[in-house]
């Protein structure tokens, strides 16, 4: 299908080369050889409603009995962390779920979207055992999320230890965020909501404002140490009225996050409103957009934003229109499926699928693929072992694996 699609792509631009036509602009990200320096400035690829569907694949369910998972971690021996939105953390062992769930998981506020959010293990939990949590605390009319770490024992977190929060609480229920990821100097960036839609108001104003705010947390993704304390090396340190903790800014509620290693880019898929769903190349110090420049249409009717691109804000690589509500989002290299390595495997808990998104070398969209799943997908992570693994939003939750029939 993927030989296909690119075939299809070429022939579509030798038409459109031959005829000058002006409807190429379709075609605009998807096979630009531009520099990744220079693709910021790219028109994104718009995703339409018809979307091929992946062929000779098949899931194997390997769990179920999950209520609401969110997030998942491996372990160094193959043992699997699963978060349960409203509290639990649940062991898988050799395709068994534990019937005990870990002890010493905070307290949460199981609200909303709000609840146990993702999960981490330290690049180094071979010698230090240690495990980070985001989650949503506090009540409904004053909360915010937090990270915490802990060490884990087999059975339960031990020293809980809160190392940062968002700096604001704000009223109800949305917009949590979050997930974490690790860069290779063993920093954290952890993706924070902008708090949540109209009419809820922070200072005064729209809280989703809040998002262009650089003084802070909501709407951003931050980098930390390990240890919750700011690098000194972060894009904002000595930027007036910016805190330093930010990487990047501008964002709505990103609840997916993955690295590509190899080529040291950080990929992110966050909810738009009614559409404008979006898949970002995240680098530090950007700016993208939310609420200022979108494609999305507010739930009242009308457009969130006058525009919906500005010379100083990244465009999105692709925007889903419907929305397909993106979650977990993994980058592929592993060896079951050699022609899917370097593409992006984003969730949709609106579209009840996987979308499998073939990237070019510079990071610019190709195309998407649409692998049913039949039911709202929380997450998606590659395991140690180079599998696909995706969670089920259900009160019967599931843990599948994809892989070829």
């Amino acid at each position: 299908m993927l030989v296909k699609t690119k075939l299809l792509v070429n022939l579509a631009l030798s038409i459109c080369i031959l005829f000058s036509s002006t409807s190429c602009s379709l075609f605009q990200s998807s096979t630009s050889t531009s520099s990744p320096e220079n693709s910021s400035s790219l028109s994104p690829l718009i995703s339409g409603k018809n979307v091929a569907v992946v062929q000779n694949i098949k899931t194997t369910t390997i769990v179920e009995g999950l209520e609401r998972p969110w997030g998942m971690t491996w372990l160094p021996d193959d043992t699997i962390l699963i978060t349960e939105r409203p509290g639990k953390l649940r062991v898988v062992k050799n395709g068994v779920l534990a019937k005990q769930a870990v002890l010493g998981v905070p307290q949460v506020l199981a609200e909303g979207q709000g609840g146990l959010l993702d999960i981490s293990a330290h690049p180094n939990f071979s010698e230090n055992k240690l495990i980070y949590l985001t989650y949503a605390h506090g009540n409904k009319s004053a909360n915010r999320t937090r990270v915490a770490r802990a060490t884990f024992n087999g059975s339960a977190l031990e020293n809980l230890e809160v190392i940062f929060e968002v700096s604001q609480t704000k009223q109800g229920t949305q917009h949590f965020g979050s997930r974490i990821v690790w860069l290779r100097d063993q920093t954290m960036l952890v993706a924070f909501g902008d708090g949540g839609n109209p009419p809820l108001k922070l200072n005064g104003d729209l809280i989703r404002k809040q998002a262009q705010n650089l003084d802070s947390y909501l709407g951003k993704v931050v980098r930390l140490n390990d240890d919750g304390s700011i690098p000194p090396d972060n894009p904002f340190v000595t930027t007036e009225n910016a805190d330093a903790a930010i990487w990047s800014y501008g964002h709505r509620n990103i609840q997916g996050l993955a690295i590509d290693r190899a080529n040291n880019r950080l990929w992110s898929t966050e909810h738009g409103a009614r559409g404008g769903d979006e898949l970002n190349w995240v680098k530090a110090s950007e700016n993208y957009g939310w609420p200022e420049v979108s494609h999305s249409d507010e739930y009242f009717g009308g457009r969130v934003a006058k525009v919906n691109s500005r010379s100083d804000v990244v465009a999105p690589k692709l925007v889903w229109t419907p929305s397909i509500a993106p979650s977990g989002l993994a980058f592929y290299s592993g060896d079951s499926i050699p022609l899917w390595r370097g593409d992006l495997f984003a969730g949709g808990l609106v579209s009840k699928d996987v979308r499998r998104i073939d990237l070019d070398k510079v990071g610019n969209v190709l195309a998407e693929e649409s692998i049913p799943i039949g039911a709202r997908v929380r997450d998606v992570r590659q395991s140690p072992d180079g599998e696909l693994y995706v969670l089920t939003d259900e009160t019967n939750g599931r843990l599948l694996r994809i892989e070829p029939e």
